[in-house]
């Protein structure tokens, strides 16, 4: 029996080509569109490897992550990343996660890894709102002392760093009673 491949993507093409490649070396490939329904059918069918998409619809690779590793049945297996994204260009914003370089205006900008990761992934998710608890779920590596209020520490200093005027962001704004969220102002 052939060894199973989960495989979340919603591009059709990128689809075809990933089952194409690991059916050539040998796999057997289930195909999903988005993460609905994955960790249920991991639980019945067990694949030896998740491959998900950063940017899938419905819930992003990164959530669809946590609900596997809240499963017993498949904790522990492997998961890989795919994106077709190399960086996100906001207009005056130049994010590179692959570097971790920031760019303000044509010019590096220096951040903390911990910075770095929380405006990358707003960026990712632009237009979206987050809660400073789900800014800690999915972006702080180590939240044993780190507060929820923790977060606006974290906005602010990003702010200084990439707004024209921090006192009235274009890109990182806040909504009221809700969060935070990253907009692109074009």
């Amino acid at each position: 029996m052939k060894p199973n491949v989960f495989v979340v993507e919603d591009d059709p093409d990128i689809s075809r080509l990933v089952r194409h490649h690991l059916e050539s070396a040998g796999f057997t490939v289930r195909l999903f569109a988005t993460g609905t329904g994955v960790v249920a059918e991991a639980e019945r069918n067990r694949p030896v490897l998740f491959l998900l998409d950063i940017m899938v619809p419905g819930s992003d690779g990164l959530e669809l992550c946590r609900r596997i590793r809240q499963s017993p049945a498949v904790a522990m297996t492997p998961v890989i990343f795919l994106t077709a994204k190399s960086g996100e260009a906001v207009g005056e914003i130049d994010i590179d996660p692959g570097a971790m370089v920031l760019r303000v205006r044509g010019k590096p900008v220096s951040t903390t890894a911990t910075e770095f990761r929380l405006l990358d992934y707003l960026a990712r998710h632009a237009g979206r709102v987050f809660t400073r608890d789900q800014l800690l779920d999915s972006v702080w590596r180590d939240t044993a002392y780190v507060t929820p209020r923790s977060v606006d520490v974290y906005v602010r200093r990003i702010r200084e760093k990439i707004e024209p005027d921090p006192e009235n962001p274009r890109y990182l704004k806040t909504v009221r009673g809700a969060g935070y969220r990253f907009e692109d102002p074009k």
